[in-house]
């Protein structure tokens, strides 16, 4: 299994709308490709030298090629909703993971 980790940092001018966004559309949106299992947002408690706010959102998935496929069919339509809504207002970097084992 792996795990597809997406860290943002968004401005604290937009945070409650967008962190709404993120609960009720966003990650709804991303689980409805029906290519992830769950999802596990969390907020980040290092206080950053940038300001604004940061959250790691995982997201399980069965399989490398699953991932892959989520990038070409679903991610590029996805991530340019979030550059409309908050156009320069936050800043994000992806981690992929492969679980090795869980206890």
């Amino acid at each position: 299994m792996y795990i597809y980790n997406v860290t943002t940092n968004i401005e604290e001018s937009v945070h409650d709308e967008w962190l709404i966004w993120m609960r009720e559309v966003h990650i709804p949106d991303i689980l409805a490709t029906g290519k992830f299992l769950n999802a596990k947002m969390s907020k980040i408690l290092v206080e950053e030298e940038m300001g604004g706010i940061s959250y790691s959102v995982q997201f399980t998935t069965l399989s490398k090629e699953v991932l892959e496929s989520y990038y070409a069919e679903d991610a590029p339509r996805l991530r340019e909703d979030a550059h409309k809504r908050f156009p320069n207002k936050f800043v994000s970097f992806r981690t992929e993971m492969e679980i090795v084992s869980e206890h």
